[in-house]
């Protein structure tokens, strides 16, 4: 029997985890990226206990966290009055190998996986090459490039983003809603730490003003602020909204040395399929949400593992290929049940303008902190080991056959 044959289109993390996946099940792959080199915006930086327990079968983590920031707790704050509740992620070490965020930079991940790729002889990586239509061919898929070469494979992998040409080509709904405020956020190398009390290196800060995400990285404090309909993003972008904004973090005599800004769209959004025939969606082809919380590219790396699993088992005839269906809705259920639940929450008890509502979320997080029983179960949950565990059957099914 030939060795089979995926394309994915997409380089980013999820792209670049489902041809680790499908490469280490003795598939090979053809990695396309529409950018001229890896793309390395400063995007989501946070991995999930759970997620770097999913990736440690491949070798990664230690670079990772060798290029990264361990983050064992985080906190929810109130802008005037500092720390409210407070989670420690170090006593989930019973439930997993990582008990800890890692704060790093998703391209790190990318580069970490390039650089493995290269010296694969399985694994084609091809940069400059915009995937335009994706086409399921029964047992059989391709794809067209902008170009207009046409590349066939016995499947694809569309991990092309949110605006994703693959997703759009199979004519999927992708219906959810787009938030009011637009986020803006600002990266700086300014050390908040040594001017705000107890500060984690990922903070939720409550406020009936102005509510905000501070976290870190290995070299940048990054802040995340809502953005309403009375600024444009050229004014939201300006020197003197970030240093407005930045100052209203930790007042300075002089101006902060900005790194980065960025500003986008918040949806939630999923697409009403994962599979057509031997086309797959994963990632944010295949569900966005808000970034609160950090599960979008984790999510994605779920999607990654389990269906990239799925599908080599499915191509070398270890499972039937109507368990990619099954596969394929039990993500897209954990994407809506759990991931856009979990994040859309978060917006609402940061962002809430009434202050009896802003103070009733409050309260509710003191009361958990508080609780070891509850403590644990919410960090479960934040954690995405719960979401995790909602598909422990069907990855040992996956992994059950690793092929020669």
């Amino acid at each position: 029997m030939p060795q089979p044959h995926v394309v994915v289109a997409g380089a980013g993390p999820v792209g670049c985890v489902a041809a680790a996946v499908l490469a280490a099940r003795n598939i090979r792959v053809t990695l396309l990226e529409a950018a001229p080199e890896l793309p390395r915006e400063l995007r989501a930086s946070t991995f999930h206990p759970a997620t770097l327990d999913l990736l440690d079968q491949y070798g990664v983590v230690n670079e990772m966290i060798g290029r990264g920031l361990v983050a064992p707790r985080f906190a929810y704050r109130d802008r005037r009055e500092g720390v409210v509740a407070e989670f420690d992620l170090t006593t989930l070490a019973d439930v997993s190998a990582h008990p800890f965020r890692l704060q790093c930079e998703q391209y790190k991940l990318c580069e970490i996986m390039l650089d493995r790729f290269a010296s694969m002889a399985g694994v084609t990586v091809r940069f400059d090459a915009a995937v335009v239509e994706a086409a399921d061919q029964g047992d059989a898929a391709t794809v067209r490039l902008a170009s207009g070469e046409t590349i066939s494979a016995d499947a694809v992998v569309g991990a092309d983003g949110a605006s994703s040409a693959v997703r759009k080509s199979l004519g999927l709904a992708f219906d959810g809603m787009t938030y009011e405020d637009r986020y803006l956020v600002v990266s700086t190398p300014f050390e908040m730490a040594d001017h705000l009390d107890d500060l984690a290196y990922v903070n939720y800060i409550s406020d009936s003003d102005e509510w905000l995400v501070l976290l870190r990285t290995l070299r940048l404090w990054r802040a995340l602020f809502p953005v309403g309909e009375h600024e444009s993003d050229d004014e939201a972008l300006s020197d003197e909204s970030a240093q407005r904004r930045l100052n209203g973090v930790v007042a300075r005599k002089k101006p902060y040395d900005v790194a980065h800004r960025t500003i986008y769209r918040v949806h939630q959004r999923v697409a009403d399929r994962f599979r057509v025939g031997r086309v797959l969606l994963m990632g944010d082809a295949a569900h966005i949400n808000n970034p609160l919380g950090g599960m979008g590219m984790n999510g994605g790396i779920h999607d990654a593992v389990l269906l990239g699993g799925a599908l080599a088992a499915v191509l070398h005839g270890d499972i039937a290929e109507d368990r990619l269906d099954h596969h394929g809705e039990l993500r897209r259920t954990l994407a809506i049940d759990y991931v856009k639940r979990h994040t859309h929450n978060n917006a609402q008890s940061l962002a809430a303008h009434n202050p009896a509502a802003r103070q009733r979320a409050l309260d509710a997080l003191v009361a958990t902190a508080a609780d070891p029983e509850r403590s644990r179960a919410y960090m479960l949950q934040t954690s995405m080991i719960g979401a995790v565990n909602s598909m422990s059957a069907e990855l040992a099914e996956v992994t059950a056959v690793n092929p020669d």
